[in-house]
């Protein structure tokens, strides 16, 4: 589903992903439904999208959480390392 439904093209929103055939970014989707809304307030406010859409937004999102290491996790380890020569 992920394949047909997310695209990231460098012509449109620098390239981010997006729900394919939009210039809705997947991240922003994401964030959405973390902050509380809906799939129904979703697709409200987007009418041109699909709940299939949003849920590949997730499935991407999932994805990358499990294939690339998070910024989170390499700031915390450039952290520890500059600490480490200052003792």
């Amino acid at each position: 589903m992920l394949v047909n439904r997310i695209s990231s093209d460098p012509k449109i929103c620098h390239g981010q992903a997006c729900i394919k055939g939009t210039r809705i970014p997947a991240h922003q989707i994401v964030g959405m439904l973390a902050n509380g809304d809906t799939f129904e307030s979703l697709l409200r406010a987007y009418p041109t999208i699909t709940l299939e859409d949003v849920r590949a937004c997730l499935e991407y999102a999932a994805w990358l959480a499990e294939e690339q290491r998070s910024p989170l996790e390499e700031a915390l380890s450039g952290l520890k390392k500059r600490c480490n020569r200052v003792r």
